[in-house]
């Protein structure tokens, strides 16, 4: 087999995201909007009322007592990094978010929705910050606008190549979405259409054009639409089922026969019950690990403002969280096996040779 060439920056990059094993076992804390709107409710506040200082000391705790746990942790510029910085371990990678919270609503139904990037960062400043890698969220739907499509695209593609000028890894993340007039989060129609939406945007994203390195994708059904748990399993409530669990596995495999870069999946703000599950079947089935957030540590927030009571369930609950996503991920497909790599030996240093210092690339 040829060997398989990549920049220093992005296999160095690479490493640092993952374990000794080669395997993603990295949490996210980028969560900004989200966020307000869980402590939020947990301090009787409307979302907006939450405040900077709220957001960066829940932040800091997560990363403070989990990260030690994670492969790598994801956390954004504004109110996780400049306040945790201190509290990453020196083995653990660093991935930091470019996308500015929530997205504009525009298209054809004022449903749909455009992601804009963060004011006042960029990816020169995420290299010099000491980031591993660039994490970019895009809402995205094939079938959304023209308009709207393509400026998804010109995003996802203007942020691929400042990561190869930069010659950092570029883990790009996307999302689906609700839009259409018989659609909604949680029902039968947008839980059947979700394998096919799934499969949709990763065959894109996975277009070398785009220079995505790793795709942090959503479990290819909602587990609570599938036969074997639509008795209320994860919540307790019964739905119609949309698919079976061999179906299930079957849109899993096809992921990663699609995927032409390794891909982890995200939590999408499940009980970590069902991301246990998630983990387990797509892991089983070609997925390289996880990157995970909300599931891992959502029910901390409970105990916020009092730091105490958070970083004691941190530190007993999600620690245990942790330890069961390791043994959910076990058969993980190293990022090194993956097909774009082969082997971890099949990997070369690209331009490697007497005048790769002249060669390589610099600002």
């Amino acid at each position: 087999m040829e060997k398989v060439k990549i920049s220093s920056g992005k296999l160095r990059g690479i490493r640092m995201l993952a374990d000794e094993e080669g395997k993603f076992r990295m949490m996210a804390i980028d969560q900004r909007g989200s966020l307000q709107r869980i402590l939020g409710k947990v301090m009787d506040k409307d979302p907006k009322q939450v405040s900077p200082n709220d957001l960066s000391t829940f932040k800091k705790s997560v990363i403070k007592v989990l990260s030690p746990y994670s492969s790598a942790t994801l956390t954004d510029p504004v109110y996780g990094y400049p306040y945790a910085a201190e509290y990453l371990p020196k083995n653990v990678g660093l991935l930091l978010a470019t996308e500015q919270t929530g997205a504009e609503l525009g298209g054809r139904s004022g449903k749909e929705r455009k992601s804009r990037l963060q004011p006042g960062w960029n990816i020169s400043k995420t290299k010099r910050a000491g980031a591993n890698a660039v994490k970019l969220l895009m809402y995205y739907r094939g079938d959304a606008s023209s308009d709207v499509v393509q400026h998804q695209k010109d995003i996802i593609l203007k942020v691929g190549e400042e990561c190869e000028k930069y010659d950092l890894p570029y883990v790009l993340e996307i999302v689906s979405y609700p839009f259409k007039q018989d659609e909604d989060k949680d029902n039968v129609t947008f839980a059947k259409r979700k394998p096919e939406i799934v499969m949709d945007y990763t065959r894109e994203f996975s277009k070398p054009e785009y220079k995505v390195n790793i795709l942090k994708i959503e479990f290819p059904a909602n587990l609570k639409y599938c036969k074997e748990f639509s008795g209320g399993e994860f919540d307790g409530k019964k739905r119609e089922p949309a698919y079976n669990l061999s179906e299930v596995e079957d849109y899993c495999k096809e992921l990663t026969s699609i995927s032409s870069v390794p891909w982890v999946i995200l939590s999408a703000g499940v009980n970590i019950k069902e991301f246990l599950v998630n983990v387990k079947l797509a892991t089983e089935n070609g997925a390289s690990g996880f990157l995970g957030g909300r599931a891992i540590w959502q029910d901390a927030a409970k105990y916020y403002p009092d730091v105490e009571k958070v970083e004691g369930w941190l530190s007993t609950s999600g620690v245990d969280n942790f330890r069961r996503l390791y043994e959910a991920s076990k058969n993980a497909t190293p990022y090194f096996n993956h097909k774009s790599f082969g082997s971890f030996a099949n990997i070369e240093l690209d331009l490697r040779g007497e005048n790769w210092h002249i060669d390589y690339k610099g600002l």
